[in-house]
């Protein structure tokens, strides 16, 4: 990476640079020391120019906030580049950078590239560190939350990947990481499952169709594509357990008063309930007993991937349900996205952000298209635990034999 020009992510430790998750009150946090990841990036020569904006606490679909203002889709300034790691996703399509590092717990990586036609990996759960990724002084790992990549080729995703990834201390001492290489070389060794929509979540129709334009060229390949297979699960059922364990992995951001709130909204509430203010404020509150109870559904949940696994290499789905969708200042939780001409909740694009999050499972977007209006359109690669280089190497064929990065019209 010698002398490679790149940026990182605003909520990345980078010395002598705030890091402030978009919030004021920490406008003037200054980061004494790198993270992990900007020391390896470093070590292995790249040049890290600056970072790149998020929404407040990381926590939107869009990049605005009240230090830096907003940060608009290199493929049209009306729309979002995504979040929460959408500044990376605008500087790498706009060519203001050429690479970037970012974070993924709700599809904060692969929300970005497929709304900005990028290619963005979400490693395996514990692969990619995030040490130095925090604001305040204790230096948690959230449960979910991993790091990664963001680029216009896939090659510069495995490139990344290899120099950031590994254990952090004091793991370091005893172990390394030897993710497993890919099975296959060519396309049409492969056997995917191809899910274009859902019930729960519905897509937009010309989401959708690229996704099944995708299969058909697939199939004229020699891939063996499965349509429609999944693990069994209940999509409704997973998109509350991914929410309330979503909401309890980052409860320790929630102030006081805003606990007590949470915990007396949810008096009473369990996982079956459907009203999404509620689920949220149960999963902040969440008791201990429960989180145990709840992550054991969760063991099944992976045991359920693992089994699909042995009969394909891969889930090919969307990463989202709409391509970027155009500014707005309502809150996510009361956010409203049109979908095939209808209104449905902006929460419900979660549900896509489940698929890989919610079982550690690593995940590449992969750009496969475009609307009949210009925007970029993305696949979202599943692969088994640890199979990350294999996603990244699917991505690499399609960058190949199908679609490559399209620079932005007003970004040449």
């Amino acid at each position: 990476m010698h002398g490679l020009p790149m940026t990182i992510k605003e909520s990345f430790g980078l010395a002598g640079t705030p890091t402030t998750f978009g919030i004021p009150a920490f406008a003037q946090n200054i980061a004494r020391s790198d993270s992990v990841a900007v020391t390896r990036l470093r070590s292995a020569g790249a040049a890290l120019m600056g970072k790149t904006n998020v929404p407040p606490g990381l926590m939107d679909g869009q990049s605005v906030n009240p230090i830096y203002g907003r940060t608009v889709n290199p493929w049209d300034v009306g729309r979002t580049p995504g979040g929460s790691s959408g500044g990376s996703a605008a500087a790498i399509a706009a060519g203001l950078s050429a690479l970037e590092y970012g974070s993924d717990i709700a599809s904060s990586i692969r929300n970005p590239a497929h709304y900005c036609g990028l290619y963005g990996h979400k490693s395996s759960f514990g692969v990619s560190p995030t040490r130095g990724h925090s604001l305040g002084e204790h230096d948690l790992s959230p449960d979910i939350g991993v790091t990664g990549p963001l680029a216009r080729s896939a090659f510069d995703l495995e490139l990344a990947l290899s120099v950031v990834a590994g254990p952090d201390e004091p793991a370091a001492v005893a172990w390394k990481l030897e993710l497993p290489p890919p099975r296959h070389k060519r396309l049409d060794q492969h056997r995917v499952a191809l899910v274009t929509n859902d019930d729960f979540a519905e897509v937009d129709a010309e989401v959708a169709q690229e996704l099944e334009d995708l299969g058909t060229f697939l199939e004229s390949e020699g891939v063996e594509v499965s349509r429609n297979r999944r693990p069994e699960f209940n999509s409704r059922e997973l998109h509350a357990l991914y929410l309330i364990l979503l909401r309890a992995a980052t409860a320790d951001a929630a102030g006081d008063e805003e606990f007590v709130a949470a915990k007396e909204m949810a008096r009473g509430a369990d996982r079956h309930v459907r009203e999404m203010a509620t689920l949220n404020a149960y999963g902040v509150s969440l008791s201990h007993r429960d989180w145990l109870r709840l992550d054991a559904e969760r063991a099944r949940l992976r045991a359920a991937w693992r089994e699909f696994f042995a009969d394909h290499d891969l889930m090919l789905c969307p990463p989202l349900s709409t391509v970027a969708f155009p500014h707005s200042d309502v809150p996510p939780q009361k956010r409203k996205l049109r979908v095939n001409d209808h209104d449905v909740p902006f929460e419900n694009q979660l549900f896509w952000a489940a698929y890989a999050g919610l079982p550690y499972l690593p995940a590449t977007v992969a750009p496969i298209g475009q609307t009949d209006a210009g925007l970029p359109v993305g696949v979202q690669i599943i692969g088994a635990d640890f199979r990350d280089l294999e996603c990244i190497r699917f991505a690499q064929l399609l960058e190949r034999r199908y679609r490559s990065f399209v620079a932005p019209p007003s970004f040449p």
